[in-house]
């Protein structure tokens, strides 16, 4: 943690927040922003991370250390299990909940992490569509293990370019639930997020992110690389591997899938690094974009 951080923190005006959200691209410092606050104002850690909520997935999703929860109580980390995905709803309802504990105890809630559309959900609630089909998922599944998970983007982008635009190809849970609303109520989800408008917040909240340069924050991302894969990145994804979890959306998240593509041979070890730089670094330009519009407070480090 720079002096930097801590100095602004010390002279944060935080208002008449109920609780503060820490926010910013991947490698700005999230994590050393909301111990910090933390210490200083009597707070505790409420994760939005949508790998970190899962045990064993420790050193690609730069999980805080046990020190670090020893000095300050962090709440949704190592809370699932990967094989049973947690989705943006049991999200909030569980973050929710964590909030009413950490204020009964008279302490500061911060949300910390980077999975914008779960932070969206606990701040502002989600779109009103229709609740889950089983039987429609089901027939996704068998679609995408007959033709892929490209043929159910596919189709998404032609029902729901918008959707499509904004998820992955191989997000099959998210693009199996963008289509399933379509299906159920020929409307595109986008058309429901959008009516929605996720502007009406269900707390009095205070962004804060910290901003570093392009070239800073760079940096930042290839030196999380290093240090991730010389902790033992890619010994900790053969025994998630070993242990069933080569199939789960936490497996498929920036980083851990291209550390699994080496594993299972598709990508040379010299190649390693520069994949997953230019892969977190397209997820950073996203996790701007999303940010684009938000209120945030933003700490230029001095």
């Amino acid at each position: 943690m720079s002096w930097s951080v801590r100095s602004a923190v010390d002279e944060l005006d935080l208002g008449d927040a109920e609780v503060a959200v820490v926010v910013g691209p991947t490698a700005s410092g999230k994590s050393e922003l909301a111990l910090a606050l933390a210490e200083a104002r009597r707070g505790e850690i409420i994760g939005a991370d949508s790998v970190q909520v899962y045990r064993h997935f420790d050193i690609g999703s730069s999980k805080p250390t046990p020190d670090e929860r020893q000095r300050v109580r962090h709440h949704l980390i190592d809370v699932s299990d990967a094989r049973e995905p947690m989705d943006a709803a049991s999200y909030a309802m569980a973050a929710d909940e964590a909030i009413g504990e950490v204020r009964g105890r008279g302490n500061l809630p911060i949300v910390c992490g980077g999975t914008f559309l779960w932070v969206r959900a606990l701040l502002y609630g989600l779109a009103q569509a229709p609740p889950g089909d089983a039987e429609i998922r089901a027939r996704h599944v068998a679609w995408a293990a007959a033709e892929g998970r490209s043929a159910l983007h596919a189709q998404l982008a032609r029902v729901d370019p918008e959707s499509a635009e904004r998820l992955r190809s191989n997000d099959f849970v998210r693009v199996s639930r963008a289509l399933e609303v379509f299906e159920m109520t020929g409307r595109p989800l986008s058309e429901w997020q959008r009516e929605h408008g996720f502007r009406t917040p269900r707390f009095r909240t205070k962004l804060l992110g910290i901003r570093w340069t392009h070239e800073q924050l760079l940096a930042r991302i290839a030196l999380r690389t290093e240090r991730a894969l010389d902790s033992g990145w890619i010994e900790e994804v053969e025994r998630l591997v070993g242990l069933g979890y080569r199939d789960t959306r936490a497996m498929s998240s920036v980083g851990y899938r291209q550390v699994l593509a080496f594993v299972e041979g598709k990508l040379p070890r010299e190649e390693l690094a520069p994949a997953i730089d230019r892969a977190t670094k397209v997820f950073a330009r996203r996790q701007r974009t999303w940010l684009r519009d938000e209120p945030v407070v933003w700490i230029t480090p001095g």
